[in-house]
């Protein structure tokens, strides 16, 4: 007798008309979507699935789409994604008299000071401090996360102007109002989103080549295609093959176009060149496929980033030896 095999022993039914269809559809999306759908109670509540499932509004997106082809949802959902939160009111103006007496007290702001002048090479003046403050009093983000947040602005301080080159702390303040915004507040989402960012920033490095764009960096603009293109799980290949095909249809690279055919490939489940050659019906069959670069979208950071990082946990090793918080 065949033993049960399905844990941990919870039940959602659908029926067997609805099975058959995801199990023809092929697209695990859709069927990951149904499924939530189905917790739900057949009430779809867009950022609610977007949080369940982690998937970026574009992908949420493609797999309703599937499920509406294959009759087993109702077009005119909302779609879009929640607005985002309104900026924090404004902080505490805080005093001169305020930082002294943090900096005279046997707390962790003095030791973050003099970590922060160390790693920005100068020493922080009153507004720099009342900056500094603002971070980890009212945002309440911990010394470590401040302290990996600075070594990710300066890493993209000196991409962007040169070795060397140091943000300043109005930098600091804006970068961790998102980072708080985005939850990055513990020492261990911080060191996790820094290298999602750090692996981010190197396919970014990679593609560009690929796009025709040498010798500088993309514009935000550029950037959020590139992310949007890596979220929907594109490998380099076959944001090369998109590109191709957009110069031969407008003679140059044109962002919005080539964004269309990699959202048309997307819907299809198409992610890769192999797939784009063999599963699109628009492209010649008979067009020789191309081996894949080595490099993927799960590239990690290398080199200089890794050094960083590693300088940065072994302060954090010394910080809270000195601070009698490491145990």
């Amino acid at each position: 007798m065949a033993a049960g095999v399905l844990l941990p022993g919870g039940v959602l039914s659908m029926t067997s008309s609805a099975a058959e269809r995801l199990v023809r559809g092929g697209s695990g999306d859709a069927a990951l979507l149904y499924l939530q759908l189905l917790r739900q109670g057949g009430q779809f509540d867009g950022e609610e699935a977007r949080k369940a499932l982690r998937w970026p509004s574009e992908r949420l997106t493609a797999a309703y789409g599937q499920l509406v082809e294959l009759g087993l949802a109702r077009e005119g959902a909302d779609l879009s994604p929640a607005p985002a939160p309104p900026e924090p009111d404004s902080p505490p103006d805080y005093t001169a008299a305020d930082i002294a007496r943090e900096m005279e007290g046997a707390g962790a702001f003095p030791h973050l000071v003099r970590e922060l002048e160390r790693r920005l090479g100068k020493v922080l003046s009153t507004s720099d401090l009342k900056m500094l403050y603002t971070m980890f009093d009212y945002l309440a983000l911990p010394a470590e996360v401040i302290l990996l947040l600075t070594t990710w602005c300066v890493e993209e301080t000196e991409r962007k102007y040169g070795p060397g080159r140091k943000p300043r702390m109005s930098q600091l303040k804006k970068e961790a109002f998102v980072w708080r915004r985005l939850g990055v507040d513990t020492p261990e989402a911080a060191d996790a989103h820094v290298r999602a960012l750090s692996a981010l920033r190197s396919r970014e490095r990679q593609l560009l080549p690929r796009l025709g764009i040498s010798g500088r960096a993309p514009v935000e603009g550029e950037r959020k295609y590139i992310n949007a293109w890596v979220e929907m799980g594109f490998d380099d290949e076959a944001i090369a093959l998109a590109y191709e095909k957009t110069v031969l249809k407008k003679g140059s690279l044109h962002w919005q176009y080539m964004n269309s055919i990699l959202k048309s490939w997307h819907q299809k489940g198409l992610h890769t060149r192999e797939q784009v050659e063999a599963g699109d019906s628009a492209w010649p069959k008979d067009r020789p496929v191309r081996t894949p670069a080595a490099q993927g979208p799960g590239a990690q950071p290398t080199g200089k980033a890794v050094e960083r990082l590693k300088e940065d946990m072994d302060w954090m090793d010394r910080f809270l030896e000195e601070t009698g918080r490491k145990e």
